[in-house]
């Protein structure tokens, strides 16, 4: 019985496995990522390389939830719970491979304004000229990235920013019935309590729509 079998069998006791399969770990995926295909009764998963050595009930709670998405269906298990603890802990696994200086400067001034240098620092890079998602922390490879729209922003911009990625790597996540929430009671509580966020929020606000004004310009 392979991984994709058993996986779905724990998740429906009493129903037949009705698939075909095909498994394959790859180096292609990002860390820690996997994905799921279901074409006709062929069902596929793609597995990053660094999941081969990962404890089997750990994989089997990753591809039950991959399961759930891919066949629109409703569940939990205790193996679910093994994987988004896991999850949780993956920064810890990670090498540090990415860094900035100037994102650094943020991340450090942030850390020991309000997280007492406690915590530890992720890989911190730039991406691209995004306008929907100025910022992103990455709970798979333990990463910040940030828009290079904000290459050039007031540093109080930028701090805002960075704050809130570290909020996410303080807070982590929760999983409850089958849902996972980023933004926890707690987490809305120590995002206001920055000092300004509302002035600051409305000022990445202006720049953003400055950004845009420039950029049909460009275009135009």
């Amino acid at each position: 019985m392979n991984l994709l079998q058993a996986s779905y069998q724990r998740l429906f006791p009493e129903q037949e496995f009705p698939y075909q399969t095909y498994i394959e770990y790859n180096r292609r995926l990002a860390d820690f990522n996997a994905n799921i295909r279901l074409h006709h009764n062929i069902l596929s998963l793609h597995l990053n390389l660094q999941w081969k050595d990962i404890d089997e009930e750990i994989k089997i709670g990753l591809v039950q939830r991959l399961l759930l998405r891919v066949l629109k269906k409703k569940g939990h298990t205790p193996n679910i719970d093994l994987y988004h603890n896991f999850v949780r802990n993956i920064p810890a696994l990670m090498p540090k491979t990415k860094n900035d200086n100037v994102l650094e400067s943020s991340f450090a001034r942030l850390n020991q304004q309000f997280f007492q240098k406690q915590l530890e620092q992720p890989n911190l890079g730039w991406g691209t000229d995004s306008f929907r998602k100025l910022a992103s922390y990455n709970f798979h490879n333990d990463t910040i990235t940030v828009s290079t729209l904000l290459a050039s922003a007031r540093a109080e911009i930028l701090d805002f920013i960075m704050y809130h990625e570290m909020l996410h790597k303080h807070h982590k996540f929760k999983h409850r019935k089958g849902r996972s929430s980023f933004h926890s009671r707690e987490f809305k509580e120590a995002e206001q309590a920055y000092p300004d966020y509302q002035k600051i929020e409305k000022e990445i606000a202006a720049l953003i729509h400055r950004k845009k004004l420039r950029s049909s310009w460009w275009k135009w």
